[in-house]
């Protein structure tokens, strides 16, 4: 919505969406929320990612989620995002939920990548610097760092919250032994890890082998990217590959070989999704959420459409014990 060129958020944007607490937390976090790992750096429209933040925003989704070296290039969808919010969110701000990442490579030399307290302090002042801003809501570490002492990293991540810069501290990719170490350093430290951030899909299921677990019995919340396992699990390859495809164009996450040796099983499910009146991107967002121990399904989108269609999938996260035996007898 716009009065004379200026955006207003939509007042039904809540009705449309559900939260959930996170973990222990007090923190509610919208079902869906909208990831700015493509389409929102320099070689994207700046046009459209205004579009679908706006999008998402008027949808009730409140929390947009960064790292330091999104783009490309790397830095950009921050220094994006920094330009948008102050465009069309500047009144917004206590209504978003804005979250960032250090952990991967990010500039050269020592101090840019991993898990050192120089990188993880240097890297958070760089993205609010990027993104104009005064503090994220969540800092996350991105990835498990074996040579930096795990004491050193949290302890970096307290200091985040202590100095203000940080409201929140998550943890992404890290797995349960790893996970439980962290948490327990973090507690102690007075600064409760919120959020645990990993991949998760029906064709990925590492996270039920103890991760799961672990959140639901440590009180973090869990938010999964990656939830359409790099689009197999839409309608996109149901009749073929399409040219302009990540598979075909042999993208670092997807291949052809991948594709076709997992396309039975994509047509199987969707022909569950359709009993269910969704699509199959529908039903894969759902089926995470279908869980009470995560708390956010991380989508990405490049069409207002996609969000849209995202929303749906909050309106049915329930699934018959039938329907979950079908679906795990494809996926055998």
């Amino acid at each position: 919505m716009s009065k004379k060129g200026k955006y207003v958020a939509d007042e039904n944007r809540y009705k449309k969406m559900n939260y959930r607490r996170t973990g222990n937390s007090g923190l509610l976090l919208p079902e869906l929320s909208l990831g700015l790992w493509h389409n929102f750096g320099d070689n994207d429209s700046f046009k459209n990612a205004r579009n679908l933040l706006k999008c998402a925003f008027d949808n009730g989704i409140t929390h947009f989620d960064l790292a330091n070296n999104y783009g490309p290039s790397p830095g950009s969808a921050e220094k994006n995002l920094g330009k948008i919010l102050k465009k069309d969110f500047k009144n917004y701000r206590d209504e978003m939920i804005i979250s960032s990442k250090a952990g991967y490579g990010m500039w050269d030399g020592p101090y840019g990548d991993n898990g050192s307290k120089k990188y993880l302090v240097s890297s958070l002042d760089q993205s609010l610097q990027r993104m104009n801003l005064d503090y994220v809501d969540i800092f996350y570490h991105h990835r498990p760092d074996n040579d930096t002492p795990l004491e050193e990293t949290m302890g970096t991540l307290d200091l985040m919250v202590r100095q203000g810069k940080a409201l929140y501290v998550g943890l992404s990719n890290y797995r349960p032994e790893r996970a439980k170490e962290a948490f327990k350093i973090l507690k102690d430290l007075g600064t409760p890890c919120l959020i645990h951030q990993p991949r998760y899909s029906l064709f990925d299921r590492w996270i039920e082998d103890g991760l799961l677990d672990l959140l639901g019995n440590s009180g973090v919340g869990a938010i999964c990217f990656s939830p359409l396992a790099q689009g197999m699990l839409t309608d996109k390859y149901i009749n073929g590959l399409p040219k302009d495809s990540r598979a075909v164009k042999d993208s670092p996450f997807l291949n052809t070989d991948t594709v076709l040796e997992m396309l039975p099983k994509i047509k199987g499910l969707n022909e569950i999704a359709k009993s269910r009146n969704q699509n199959l991107a529908q039903m894969a967002i759902s089926w995470i959420l279908k869980d009470d121990r995560i708390t956010s399904v991380l989508i990405g989108a490049s069409k207002t459409s996609q969000i849209i269609d995202s929303v749906k999938a909050t309106e049915n996260t329930s699934f018959s014990e039938e329907e979950l035996v079908s679906i795990n007898a494809i996926l055998k």
